[in-house]
């Protein structure tokens, strides 16, 4: 959203800057002038070339610098941190899409008694799988989405090696000391008890939110934990809070969707 509303008591000390009659309400996050309505904000943009994007690099002093230049810091410091992340493991990864590549995974899926499905071409799922099976290390390298409810964030790692321990492969979210910074400072109702979660692997999702979920052991490997399951594509890992953890139990614990 382009707009940020304001208090409209502090608002209607100030006239519309476009059209110069009325009272203003909403207040441009980029070039600060002050509007009145919808025609008015795009009367603005019209005459200033203004987008109506706050600039996130723009200074601020110490005196006017808030909790929402503070938020926008950390989220702008976390968009980045990703976009580097994703691009240095990108260049490591093999991106083969023939039939003949995709059935040897679902065969070598097959050996470790995991049913990998894979989807048509086209989906969004199948363009975004960077997963694959190291033949010389005998392994897969999983792309896995994490997500964690209770701060409404979600991650996605790549090259996981089925060999890891499933809480080693946390740390790097969780771990109030090994993490990464800011995801920790985004993750904090969970970096502050990093034992009181439990994961569960999203078998199905079905519409209106709900899906069916089996719980997974923190202390196996993901390959263990794979064993005997279905993969559409690429796991999704549920990360909860133990408090929350009825929630997902009662969605059923089959192992094979």
């Amino acid at each position: 959203m382009l707009l940020v509303k304001r208090c409209t008591f502090s608002l209607f000390l100030y006239s519309c800057e476009a059209c110069g009659v009325s009272e203003a309400k909403y207040r441009c996050p980029r070039c600060l002038r002050y509007s009145c309505s919808l025609q008015c904000v795009k009367q603005h943009k019209m005459d200033s070339s203004c987008n109506g994007v706050r600039d996130k690099t723009e200074f601020v002093t110490i005196g006017k610098f808030n909790e929402m230049h503070l938020l926008s810091d950390y989220r702008f410091l976390e968009d980045a941190g990703r976009l580097v992340d994703c691009a240095a493991r990108d260049r490591l990864l093999p991106r083969q899409t023939s039939n003949k590549f995709l059935n040897f995974m679902k065969n070598r899926a097959r050996k470790h008694s995991i049913d990998l499905k894979i989807l048509p071409i086209g989906f969004a799922k199948r363009k975004m799988n960077s997963t694959y099976f190291h033949k010389k290390e005998q392994r897969f390298y999983w792309h896995v989405k994490f997500q964690f409810p209770q701060s409404e964030a979600e991650y996605t790692e790549k090259g996981v090696p089925d060999n890891k321990i499933l809480h080693k492969i946390l740390e790097r979210y969780i771990d109030p000391t090994e993490s990464d910074p800011v995801i920790r400072q985004r993750l904090q109702i969970y970096t502050s008890s990093p034992s009181g979660v439990k994961v569960f692997m999203v078998l199905d999702q079905k519409k209106l939110g709900l899906g069916r979920y089996v719980e997974l052991d923190l202390q196996k490997s993901l390959l263990d934990n794979l064993h005997n399951k279905t993969v559409i594509e690429f796991p999704t890992l549920c990360v909860v809070l133990k408090d929350f953890a009825g929630d997902f139990a009662t969605c059923g614990q089959a192992s094979i969707c």
